[in-house]
Parts: C-alpha cells; structure tokens; sequence
C-alpha cells in the first residue's frame, strides 16, 4: 500500500508543489523586473556585463551604448536564471539582450543597432532628457567649421 502511495499521489502532489513554487517565483520575478524598468531611464538585460559580455548580441549593445555615452543599469541574465526566463516572459521577447528606455521596451540587438543607424536612437534618448554623445560631437564638429 505504501509503494502505491508514492507511485500515484506524491508525484502529483510534488508536480503540483513545484508549479505552486514556480509561479511564487514567477510572480516576484515579474515585481523586480517592473521595478528595475521603472526606476531607471535605461535599461540592458545582458548576457554578462558591460565590462565583460558574454555573447555577440550584448557586446553589441555595450558598444552602441558606450558610442552614445548612455548612461544605464545593466543586468547579467546568466547569473540568475529566474531573472533569464523572467524577462523573455515580461517583454514577451524570446531573445537576450533585451532593452528598456524610460520603462517601455524597445528591442534586442538588431532593433538597436538599426536605431543607431538611423538616428532614431539619438532622438528616443532625447525624449528622456539624454542627449547622446554622437549629438554632442556633431555639434562640436558644427561650432568649428563657424
């Protein structure tokens, strides 16, 4: 009786124990990353960290992000992977790097890097009171041709 015990009900109670579980984690997850979003004007969802990239894509959001001078907070998804599958589900973005201006979503590298080709970039940071470094050379480069 005891064997049937542990074969039928434990592991429908240990299943259903760990989806109770996951969703408790989900579900504080989804409140840090809303903070995190909220409270800062720029955001990189990474894999390693500005310093030390860990793949292509993030290093080259580093590097659009260190040409403009954009000042942000940068989080390593590799080191938590509650943080890894959290922000696929928040943004409903399958794909690593992920970023956020002025709590808005606005894409991964491909997203990013046609902004900065097209100078919308440049403009998106206006809009929440930075102004690239880009804009700022141009003027300088303006101001000495006067």
């Amino acid at each position: 009786m005891n064997s049937i015990i542990r074969r039928g009900v434990l592991p429908v109670y240990n299943n259903v124990f760990k989806a109770t579980c996951r969703s408790f984690a989900e579900t504080g997850i989804k409140e840090k990353i809303d903070q995190i979003v909220k409270n800062n004007k720029v955001v990189v969802f990474m894999k390693g960290v500005p310093d030390a990239p860990r793949c292509g894509f993030s290093n080259a959001v580093v590097q659009i992000m260190r040409m403009h001078a954009v000042p942000y907070e940068s989080h390593d998804v590799l080191s938590d992977e509650n943080l890894r599958q959290g922000i696929k589900d928040y943004s409903n973005w399958p794909t690593i790097p992920q970023v956020f201006i002025n709590g808005e979503f606005v894409g991964g590298c491909d997203i990013m890097l046609q902004m900065h080709q097209s100078g919308e970039l440049v403009e998106e940071l206006k809009k929440v009171g930075i102004k690239s470094a880009l804009l700022t050379a141009e003027e300088a480069k303006s101001q000495e041709k006067k």
